[in-house]
């Protein structure tokens, strides 16, 4: 598990510009804007502001004064589903987005620029896996320290994890380490590899074979901390969400699966004390 990011150390500027390949944002893109707001709003706390000028009607999901992610419209000519995207830090985007294409992945968009909040690009893994990539200017970033309402963890569900490793691995050259059989209890698939950086784990990669589901394929799936589970999901069920995995306990916490109104994919977790 992640633990909390590097700090700039002044408070009125938040995170310091985070590591390559450290997960460094997260983006809803939702069918109805008002919908994704409300139900997240009341879910988590989050009040909102208005994005990068750029990129309006974007806007910034804000919890007690920090940036903690941000929701944007889906196209609506495009049959595309309510999904949570993964931005990835990266000192040089136009570079980064080049290796994405030589190792075998796509940009579908950008890279471009968003004004004062950096330089960004879009893609996919060899496996069709969406994840962006985020240029952010000097102490700039999201505070995703681990408090409840806020993004704490990023996992790959994918059919298998050899190929999408190389990957991920020639882009910012992370540290590899596959877990043995039934180190974690409840896991279900023995095929998981955590990346690091720097010896400190910020990512996982889950290879679920046959239970990877087809309509849905492979997809980052985010995690957001919340002080008790079984108390987040009945509000989430009452908003109109739905669980798909309920709360088991691992390693790492009590996890549970769920979707949002429009079926944009997340996990709920509550940290071990």
């Amino acid at each position: 598990m992640t633990e909390a990011p590097e700090s700039a150390g002044d408070s009125g500027r938040g995170p310091a510009r985070r590591r390559p390949g450290t997960p460094c944002w997260a983006s809803l893109m939702a069918h109805s804007m008002t919908t994704a707001q409300a139900f997240y709003g009341e879910l988590f706390g989050w009040e909102f502001r208005p994005g990068p000028d750029r990129l309006r009607p974007y806007v910034r999901a804000v919890l007690a004064g920090r940036d903690v992610a941000g929701i944007g419209p889906l196209p609506p000519d495009l049959p595309l589903p309510a999904a949570w995207t993964p931005y990835l830090a990266s000192d040089d985007v136009d570079l980064t987005a080049e290796t994405v294409r030589r190792c075998g992945g796509t940009i579908g968009v950008g890279p471009l620029e968003t004004g004062d909040a950096g330089r960004l690009a879009i893609g996919s893994d060899p496996s069709g896996a969406v994840f962006g990539l985020w240029q952010a200017p000097a102490h700039r970033g999201t505070d995703q320290g681990g408090g409840p309402g806020t993004p704490v963890w990023h996992e790959l569900r994918t059919f298998e994890t050899a190929n999408v490793a190389k990957f991920y691995g020639a882009l910012f050259g992370y540290g590899t380490e596959r877990r043995e059989p039934d180190a974690e209890p409840g896991a279900s698939c023995d095929d998981h590899v955590t990346l690091s950086l720097a010896g400190r784990p910020v990512a996982a990669l889950h290879g679920a074979g046959a239970e990877l589901p087809r309509a849905r394929g492979s997809h980052w799936l985010t995690y957001f901390a919340v002080a008790d589970a079984y108390a987040s999901l009945d509000r989430l069920t009452a908003l109109g969400g739905r669980v798909l995995a309920p709360p088991r306990d691992t390693g790492r916490g009590r996890m549970a699966t769920v979707t949002d109104p429009e079926g944009a994919r997340f996990a709920l977790l509550q940290r071990g004390r």
